[in-house]
């Protein structure tokens, strides 16, 4: 084992020795960790983990490379990488580049060999915490400073920074059957590609837009995505949501856009002690008791009350329940056309069990006549 030449340092003063991998440099965010065994190039892209070091638990990662078609947008998002081993060579038909050139080209600090299994363990019990990555020349004390002023996760509106500033067109496959406007919080690829695949032309909005602009354009359909940060900063979504809604207008949220709507209609959020996030979570879904394997990203969660009720949401029932901890994993309006999901139903990366959802999205429009 070579010498450390980088270290992870928590606000709570653990720390973790390992080695410059990818660009050097400072990171600073909020730890977490991810249990998928594949797919770090979707973690990677995936704008739900902006402003956050993401760890890894799987040992070897890199060995398949990156690609072009894998990405969930444009460029990494994550603050920082931790992996335990980063593999020095890949292999894989679709490979372009090594994954070390890859966060090189793109700029992200990236450490190995850090015992991520006892990393893990310690966040399980202390929970995500902000931390830093940097190199071994970096003073302790200094770098503590740093982690101590970052700001905390709670309050942090992230989602407008990662949003399009300008809107785009996902083309239908085949004939257009219905016009959705996509509420871009942080929104992966996969999202508007499976609603395109499904007839859908889908219209990707900023997540500025007003809640004016959105009735104007009269929409078959409002889809409200994942995407990074504290819930109850992104307070400017509520407005459409509602508005929309009880005009009859079909309205599908996940993960972020989960908790939005829970918020919309009265229900509060909180913050998880380390999340979700990983391809392996289990979900029982109510109506017929059957269990997904879903792939999950997040940090907050809707508040539940005593007998899966929501407090101060009478008119919103639970429709899934995560099975590992008991939070809620969908919601669902009792009139209205509206429901949502706190998991990640296009799954990337991650299980395929979920994508039924956007089925259920595409029916309830033509049902309300989109």
């Amino acid at each position: 084992m070579p010498a450390p030449s980088a270290y992870l340092l928590l606000e709570d003063g653990r720390r973790f020795a390992g080695q410059e991998f990818g660009a050097p440099g400072v990171a600073l965010g909020e730890v977490v960790f991810n249990t998928a065994m594949t797919g770090y190039q979707e973690v990677l892209t995936d704008p739900s983990y902006a402003g956050q070091l993401v760890t890894m638990t799987y040992p070897l990662i890199g060995n398949y490379g990156v690609n072009s078609e894998d990405q969930e947008s444009a460029a990494p998002q994550v603050a920082g990488f931790i992996v335990r081993e980063a593999s020095q060579a890949y292999s894989s038909w679709r490979a372009q580049e090594s994954l070390e050139a890859y966060l090189r080209r793109h700029g992200v600090v990236r450490i190995s060999g850090v015992d991520t299994r006892a990393l893990t363990r310690h966040i399980r019990s202390a929970g995500a915490m902000r931390a830093a990555i940097a190199g071994a020349d970096v003073p302790v004390a200094d770098l503590m400073s740093r982690i101590q002023a970052h700001p905390r996760m709670e309050g942090l509106d992230l989602a407008c920074g990662v949003s399009t500033t300008e809107r785009y067109e996902v083309a239908p496959s085949g004939e257009p059957r219905f016009r959705v406007l996509a509420y871009d919080f942080g929104v992966k690829a996969h999202s508007p590609r499976l609603l395109a695949e499904r007839g859908c032309h889908v219209t990707v909005i900023p997540g500025p837009t007003s809640a004016d602009e959105i009735l104007e354009a009269d929409p078959d359909g409002l889809f409200i995505s994942n995407g990074p940060g504290d819930p109850e900063a992104v307070e400017h979504a509520m407005d459409a949501i509602c508005r929309l809604a009880e005009r009859g207008t079909p309205v599908f949220g996940i993960c972020l856009g989960h908790q939005l709507i829970g918020r919309a209609f009265g229900a509060s959020t909180y913050k998880l002690l380390y999340g979700h996030r990983g391809g392996n979570h289990p979900v029982l879904r109510l109506e017929d008791d059957r269990v997904e394997i879903t792939a999950q990203n997040h940090g907050f969660a809707v508040r539940a009350g005593d007998g899966r009720t929501i407090p101060g949401a009478p008119a919103l029932e639970i429709t899934h329940v995560n099975l590992n901890d008991g939070t809620i994993e969908g919601l669902a309006h009792r009139e209205l056309p509206v429901f949502s999901v706190q998991y990640h139903p296009e799954a990337a990366p991650g299980p395929h069990d979920s994508r039924y959802l956007f089925d259920r999205f595409i029916e309830l429009m033509a049902k309300a006549g989109g």
